[in-house]
């Protein structure tokens, strides 16, 4: 038989066993490994006795050692693990993850301890020693001897001279009073009674005496010492009776008003001890007591002020200065019962505030609290937890992570749920 023979007699076999051949040797090329593959995976992904470490924005990842995520570049958070005997309510974290996510916690304690609250401020000139220099009669301004605000002047001191038509009619009255003052003593007493009530001085009036006759003249005479804040008035203005040259204030004695919001109000009283420094005077602390806080909050800066009073009398601080302050914040009304626990322990999501209580080794548990007054760093928790308790201080926002993703209850799931899925970036 030929070779040509035997080919076209066993043709058909031929590419049939060919056939066969090649779809075996595809079939492992494509599928050989399929088995050793997964079984690496599922060891690597369950077999894994270290902690493993996701990302909270996309839980699909999974990484033996902290990192960033591939996809968003988050940093990694520690995979909660849950056992069969632990509770469903509660998250569980090993000691190696809440080290290297410096999770820390504390016993929640008593006392009615207090808090540091931290307070700006400003100085002001004392209102009750803030004068208005006015004319005591109607005229006008001849002479100015103050001309500027921030000008110093002492009681007695002569401000201004004003020409008033009606002082001269008095000034005749008094010099014919003077002439029968033998005959007529009540009439010369009267006379000199009304430029007294002009505020003419003793001295001013016996100067018109002998000076025997009327020039219209007044001399506007400083009521108090102090500075001149305010010139109400120019050269050869007409005045009415009461109108107002000058604001004079004595600032030998300050105010410092301190703005409390409306969360410190709870926290500070009257009486409470305040420390402050002005930037202009450093290394330089005042002490002070507030003595006076608004009834009111400014519907405008929804503030009230704290007044503390301050004598001076050096003018080492002036108005307008800024002041930081710090005074000890005390509880509502004394009260040492109530919980103080750092801010960083609460976190907030509209009208619910939350915490994590440890339950157990490395187990935590969401609580809702409410709140109470804030005091600095510092915050009352008024009801939702006791005595005795420990909470997370810090951390509090990785080990609310691990519970979203393991579908325990937190702070945006308060009942719990399935592990979120983490976001959907389309296909590309």
């Amino acid at each position: 038989m030929t070779t040509k023979s035997f080919f076209s007699r066993y043709r058909t076999a031929f590419i049939v066993g060919i056939a066969l051949i090649a779809g075996l040797l595809l079939g492992r090329a494509f599928f050989g490994g399929g088995s050793s593959g997964s079984s690496a995976a599922a060891h690597e992904h369950h077999g894994e006795t270290g902690q493993i470490w996701t990302c909270s924005m996309h839980p699909q990842i999974r990484m033996n050692e902290p990192g960033s995520c591939p996809i968003c570049g988050m940093d990694l958070i520690p995979l909660a693990s849950m056992e069969e005997d632990m509770d469903p309510m509660s998250v569980h974290m090993t000691a190696s993850a809440m080290k290297l996510a410096s999770v820390q916690t504390m016993v929640v304690g008593t006392g009615g301890g207090a808090g540091s609250l931290r307070l700006t401020g400003k100085v002001v000139p004392d209102e009750r020693r803030v004068y208005a220099q006015a004319s005591h009669v109607a005229g006008r301004v001849e002479e100015l001897l103050v001309n500027f605000t921030g000008e110093t002047v002492q009681k007695g001191q002569v401000l201004a001279r004003v020409f008033s038509p009606e002082l001269v009619t008095a000034q005749e009255e008094l010099l014919e009073a003077h002439r029968v003052r033998e005959a007529q003593p009540y009439l010369y007493a009267a006379a000199r009674g009304k430029l007294r009530n002009w505020k003419l001085s003793d001295a001013q009036i016996d100067a018109i005496v002998a000076a025997g006759a009327a020039n219209g003249v007044i001399a506007i005479l400083a009521d108090v010492s102090g500075v001149v804040v305010e010139k109400k008035t120019d050269l050869g203005d007409y005045l009415k009776r009461g109108d107002v040259l000058y604001e004079v204030a004595d600032l030998s004695q300050l105010w410092v008003q301190f703005d409390l919001y409306e969360s410190d109000l709870g926290s500070t009283r009257k009486g409470d001890t305040i420390q402050f420094t002005v930037r202009s005077l450093p290394g330089k602390t005042f002490r002070g007591r507030i003595t006076f806080i608004d009834p009111m909050v400014d519907p405008a800066t929804r503030v009230a002020r704290a007044r503390v009073e301050l004598n001076d009398p050096q003018g080492a601080l002036k108005p307008g200065m800024f002041a930081i302050g710090t005074v000890q914040a005390k509880h509502l009304h004394g009260d040492t019962k109530a919980l103080v626990v750092p801010r960083t322990a609460v976190l907030w999501t509209g009208p619910r505030s939350v915490v994590y209580v440890r339950v157990g080794e490395g187990q935590f548990r969401l609580r809702e609290v409410v709140l109470g007054a804030a005091m600095g760093d510092d915050v009352m928790i008024a009801s939702g937890l006791k005595a005795g308790e420990e909470i997370v201080v810090h951390g509090t926002f990785t080990v609310d992570a691990a519970a979203q993703l393991s579908g325990a209850p937190s702070m945006m799931s308060p009942q719990g749920g399935a592990m979120p899925a983490g976001h959907d970036h389309g296909n590309m």
